[in-house]
């Protein structure tokens, strides 16, 4: 679609794209925030009813809505979902993150939605995918990653899986799915100049995520026993350790030659040297290595490894991370909008991006929203009038 002569001032590799997002939460919205920190316009619709009041969220601090402009629109009511539709008709792509259904109840599904605008590439991200016998069924991050099979995997041996934040099924296998899939589905457009409709589904995303580890089991090299493994804490060089303060280090030597480093500078018996890949001194290895570590805080072991090619590295909570000698040095966090978050990644050498802030001004402006898609400042204050959006 032609840009706006406001998009023209847009930063990013996405610039002069516009997207309109159906409010949700978690992954739909990462996906609106970092389209929309890459350059995109990304209008967000939500409804007059607050659906997120339980996230008590300072609007500085909700990246859910930061970098959009918000539009709220009652789409219970044909003029919204009309109005949404005309939306849809100078947009170049659609997210949502509904059951499915939903938005052909509202009247906005994909076959109404692509016929007003054939170009439209509309992206949705469910739990199950749009068909199968558990596309209705409600769910979350832990639930998709266990009808994966990737939460059998994760944890200690002889221990329950361990959920890993939201971060695999969520935001791995859901947002990035869904805008990698978006991406594709523009690249494709620019040849065909024909949009399509994504199905992203969160535990196929997880699932794909995880697709090396079904070579691997194909190949007879990985256990189906949790925690009895190379990459999942099954070996004592790939592990977590205690260190006196009660804090951790994270231990990755794999390789040979890292191991021997590691070694040397815990110091650990020579013989395990020699064996590092004998499944039968493992036990002893990890008991040592245990050991070692609870001599000393995580500090003083950081400052040991410092420097070295051990692959040790401190366990860091987010403020620390944030605070690191190596993200400062990168830029890596940043303060936007009165608090420290991740900088917008990955970084491009030319089109570069912005960290977005919270929405204010035009950008929660009914009537300067709807007038860059061609709806009258007339029209818009009859829309207001009569509910349809928010002022």
């Amino acid at each position: 679609m032609d840009a706006a002569p406001a998009d023209r001032d847009r930063k990013g590799p996405l610039a002069g794209l516009t997207v309109v997002e159906l409010a949700g939460l978690g992954p739909v919205p990462l996906a609106g925030l970092m389209l929309a920190e890459m350059g995109a316009r990304v209008v967000r619709i939500e409804r007059p009813t607050n659906d997120r009041a339980f996230l008590r969220l300072p609007p500085q601090y909700d990246l859910d809505r930061h970098g959009r402009e918000i539009l709220t629109v009652d789409l219970k009511r044909p003029e919204g979902a009309e109005l949404v539709l005309r939306l849809i008709e100078r947009a170049d792509a659609l997210i949502e993150g509904f059951r499915p259904g939903v938005m052909e109840r509202l009247g906005l599904g994909p076959e109404i939605a692509c016929a007003r605008n054939p170009g439209l590439i509309y992206g949705r991200l469910t739990g199950y995918g749009q068909t199968g016998p558990l596309a209705p069924r409600a769910g979350h991050d832990l639930t998709y990653l266990a009808y994966s099979g990737a939460l059998h995997a994760i944890g200690h041996k002889d221990s329950r899986p361990v959920p890993p934040l939201n971060l695999v099924a969520d935001y791995g296998g859901g947002t990035m799915m869904l805008i990698s899939g978006l991406l594709a589905a523009l690249f494709e457009r620019s040849r065909s100049g024909t949009g399509q409709v994504i199905d992203a589904s969160m535990v196929e995303g997880a699932s794909m995520l995880a697709a090396p580890y079904f070579g691997f089991m194909a190949a007879g090299i990985w256990r189906e026993r949790r925690g009895d493994n190379l990459l999942d804490s099954g070996t004592p060089f790939y592990d977590t350790y205690e260190t006196a303060d009660s804090r951790h280090i994270a231990v990755a030597c794999l390789e040979p030659h890292f191991f021997a480093e590691f070694a040397r500078l815990l110091p650990l018996d020579a013989r395990f040297v020699a064996a590092q890949y004998d499944r039968n001194v493992w036990d002893d290895m990890r008991a040592a290595i245990a050991e070692q570590v609870a001599r000393k805080s995580r500090d003083e072991w950081t400052a040991i490894f410092e420097g070295t090619e051990a692959c040790v590295a401190p366990v860091l909570s987010f403020s620390e991370a944030a605070s690191h000698p190596h993200s400062q040095a990168r830029e890596g966090h940043v303060d936007a909008g009165g608090f420290m978050r991740p900088r917008p990644a990955p970084r491009f050498s030319r089109t570069t991006t912005e960290p977005s802030c919270a929405p204010s001004g035009g950008a929660c402006d009914a009537g300067s929203i709807l007038a860059r898609f061609g709806i009258s400042e007339a029209e818009a204050a009859a829309l207001a009038k009569d509910g349809i959006v928010g002022k």
